[in-house]
């Protein structure tokens, strides 16, 4: 470890500190598919066919399994309708809504990242 890590307080046992939680939240939110499914449901209530066409390229199977993860760690409710035929709509829990800060500032990076590398290339 460099003098200057240790004066800023950066020593292995805060490095890993660090580590975990950011590790947890990325088990949870890894992948192709959950982010954009999150987002469209920070949009509004969702049925399973409109989240297939608002996530573009996402198979039916590969959806099913996302929502069912995303619902066994509380950030997405699935609430089906005593109606027929049964209606079945997801949302984003109050604890999913949580989200909203990190997804705006991955949006801001993400901007900012895809403005810097396309003037790179001109």
């Amino acid at each position: 470890m460099t003098i200057k890590a240790r004066e800023n307080g950066k020593t292995h046992e805060t490095c890993t500190k660090a580590l975990i939680p950011v590790r947890d939240a990325l088990d949870i939110l890894s992948g192709k598919w959950k982010l954009p499914i999150i987002i469209a449901l920070s949009f509004g209530n969702r049925r399973f066919s409109e989240l297939a066409k608002q996530v573009h390229g996402i198979t039916d199977k590969m959806l099913s399994k996302e929502l069912r993860e995303l619902e066994m760690n509380e950030l997405v409710k699935r609430t089906v309708y005593d109606t027929v035929p049964v209606v079945v709509e997801y949302s984003m829990t109050p604890y999913g809504e949580t989200l909203e800060k990190l997804i705006e500032e991955l949006q801001t990076w993400g901007t900012q990242h895809r403005k810097r590398i396309l003037r790179k290339g001109k």
